[in-house]
C-alpha cells in the first residue's frame, strides 16, 4: 500500500489473518467511533438538566427516520464498494473510477429528494413513530438539523467506505476519528455552553461530518491516486448505477427493516411501558450498538478482502477470511452478552441518573440481549453474500431476522408478556434467524468445494461479472 499509484494487489498474496489485521482494526476503529457519535449524543443529552429522560426518548423517536435515512445510504454506498473492491481484483481501474463518480451523483440525487419530503413532513412522521407531546419537541429539532444536511452526511459516509476499499484503511479510520473526537469536544459547547440543547447536538454531529467530508473530496479528486474521480465530475452511468443499487439492495432493506421494527418496538412500548419505555429502548439500542459496530468494523476488513479474492478466483482465501472473521465477531457478541447480564445498571448508568429510567432499562438489557451472543455469526453469514455479489441471499438474510422473525413476536409476545414480551421477541428471533443463516454458509462452502481458485463462478449465483 506504500505506492498510490499501484492496486491493492496484497489482498491476494498476503496470508489472511495479517490483511484482516490491516483492514479490520481500523474498520473496527472507525465503526466504534462512528457508534460513538450516537452514545456521545446520548450520554450528553441524557444529562440536560430536567428534561434529559424525556430528550433520550425523543431520540429513541427519531431511530426510525434515521435508519431510513441511512438505508438510503447504504444503497447507494455499499453497492459501490462491493463493485469497486471486485474490479480492483479484475483490474478493471476505468470502470472503477465510473463507480465513483456515480456515488456522488446518486448520493446528491436520493439525499436531496428525501430531504425536502421529510421536512415537509417532519411531525406527521414522528408522530407516527411513536412520538408524544413530551417528546416530538425533541425529536424535531435533533431530526430538522440531521435531515438538512442529510445529502452531505451520505456523500462523507460513501466516501469514507470508498477510500477504505480503495487500499487506505487507515486514512478512512483517522477521518472517522476526527469526526468523532470533534464532535465530542463541541457536543458541550453547542448543548450546554451556547445552550442549543437537544439541537446543538445535532449541529456539532453535522458540522463534524462536512470537515471531513471537504477532506475525502479533495483525496479523491487527487489524480495521482489509482482511484480517483474521473471527468466529466458527475456522471451517471445507469448500467453501473443498477448493478451497484442491485448489490446495495439487501443493506437496505435490512435497514428500511430496521426502521419498520423500530417503529414497531416504539408502538408498543409506548402502549405497555410509556414514554420511559421508549428512552429505555434507546439506551439499550445505543449500548447495543457499539458492539455491533465493532462486527461491522470486522465486515469492513472482510469485505475488501472477500471481494478482491473472489474476483481473482481465489476461493478458498474467501473461506479463510469468512472462518476467521466469523470467530472474532461471535467474540464480540459474547462480550456484550456477558456484560449484559452481569453489569446492566453500569451500562445504563452512563446515559441517564433518573432512577426509573436506569431499572426499566436495565430489566429490558437483560432480556434483549439474552441471545446476541449469537447474532456475530448472522452479521458476518450476510455481509459475505453481499460481497460475493449474490444478491438474492444477502436480502433474505438481512430481512429474515427483523421481517419474518421479530415482527410477529413483537407483536405476539406483548399480549401474554406485556412490555417484557417486546424484549423477548429479539433473543428468540437472534436464535432463529441464525439457524437459517448456518443452513446458507453451509450451502455455500458445499458449492465452493467443488471449485479449484481459477474456475469460473458462475455457478455459485454472483450478479458480478
Amino acid at each position: 500500500m506504500a505506492d498510490v499509484k499501484s492496486a491493492p494487489t496484497e489482498l491476494g498474496t498476503l496470508k489472511i489473518g495479517k490483511l484482516l489485521r490491516m483492514y479490520a482494526v481500523p474498520g473496527i476503529i472507525a465503526q466504534t467511533a462512528a457508534s460513538l457519535y450516537n452514545i456521545v449524543d446520548s450520554i450528553y443529552i441524557g444529562h440536560i438538566p430536567d428534561v434529559g429522560s424525556y430528550a433520550i426518548s425523543g431520540l429513541a423517536v427519531s431511530f426510525p427516520l434515521m435508519n431510513l435515512s441511512a438505508a438510503l445510504g447504504t444503497l447507494v454506498g455499499v453497492g459501490a464498494m462491493t463493485l469497486i473492491s471486485v474490479l480492483l481484483g479484475q483490474k478493471n481501474y476505468e470502470t472503477a473510477r465510473k463507480v465513483l463518480s456515480n456515488v456522488l451523483t446518486l448520493n446528491l440525487i436520493i439525499g436531496f429528494i428525501f430531504t425536502a419530503l421529510t421536512l415537509v413532513f417532519l411531525d406527521p412522521i414522528l408522530y407516527f413513530f411513536g412520538a408524544s407531546e413530551n417528546t416530538i419537541p425533541f425529536a424535531r429539532k435533533y431530526m430538522f438539523i440531521i435531515l438538512l444536511c442529510n445529502a452531505f452526511t451520505h456523500l462523507y459516509f460513501g466516501f469514507n467506505g470508498v477510500i477504505r476499499v480503495a487500499g487506505f484503511p487507515k486514512i478512512a479510520m483517522r477521518l472517522t476519528l476526527f469526526t468523532v473526537i470533534s464532535n465530542a469536544i463541541l457536543d458541550p459547547v453547542f448543548i450546554f455552553v451556547l445552550g442549543l440543547g437537544i439541537q446543538g447536538a445535532a449541529i456539532a454531529t453535522v458540522l463534524c461530518q462536512l470537515m471531513a467530508l471537504s477532506y475525502s473530496l479533495r483525496f479523491l479528486a487527487d489524480k495521482r491516486r489509482l482511484l480517483h474521480f474521473p471527468r466529466p465530475l458527475l456522471q451517471l452511468d445507469w448500467k453501473i448505477a443498477r448493478q451497484s443499487l442491485a448489490i446495495g439492495l439487501g443493506p437496505f432493506l435490512m435497514n428500511c427493516a430496521a426502521s419498520l421494527v423500530a417503529l414497531f418496538i416504539n408502538q408498543q412500548l409506548r402502549k405497555y411501558g410509556g414514554d420511559l419505555a421508549l428512552g429505555s429502548y434507546g439506551i439499550i439500542n445505543r449500548f447495543s450498538m457499539l458492539f455491533i459496530m465493532v462486527c461491522m468494523g470486522f465486515n469492513q476488513g472482510l469485505q475488501p478482502i472477500a471481494g478482491y479474492n473472489f474476483g481473482a478466483r481465489q476461493y478458498s482465501r474467501v473461506k479463510e477470511i469468512f472462518i476467521l472473521t466469523a470467530k472474532w465477531e461471535v467474540l464480540v457478541t459474547t462480550i456484550c452478552f456477558l456484560i449484559s447480564e452481569l453489569l446492566p445498571e453500569a451500562a445504563v448508568s452512563l446515559f441517564t441518573n433518573d432512577p426509573e429510567l436506569i431499572r426499566m432499562a436495565s430489566h429490558g438489557l437483560r432480556i434483549m440481549n439474552a441471545g446476541v451472543a449469537l447474532v456475530g455469526f448472522g452479521i458476518v453469514t450476510s455481509n459475505l453474500f453481499q460481497c460475493l455479489g449474490m444478491v438474492n441471499k444477502s436480502i433474505f438474510l438481512s430481512l429474515s431476522r427483523q421481517l419474518i422473525f421479530l415482527i410477529p413476536l413483537i407483536y405476539l409476545l406483548p399480549n401474554w408478556f406485556q412490555e417484557a414480551g417486546v424484549w423477548m421477541s429479539f433473543p428468540i428471533s437472534d436464535l432463529l434467524s441464525v439457524i437459517v443463516s448456518a443452513f446458507f454458509v453451509a450451502n455455500l462452502f458445499k458449492k465452493m468445494s467443488k471449485l479449484r481458485d481459477g474456475d469460473d463462478a458462475t455457478v455459485l449465483g454472483s450478479t458480478i461479472k
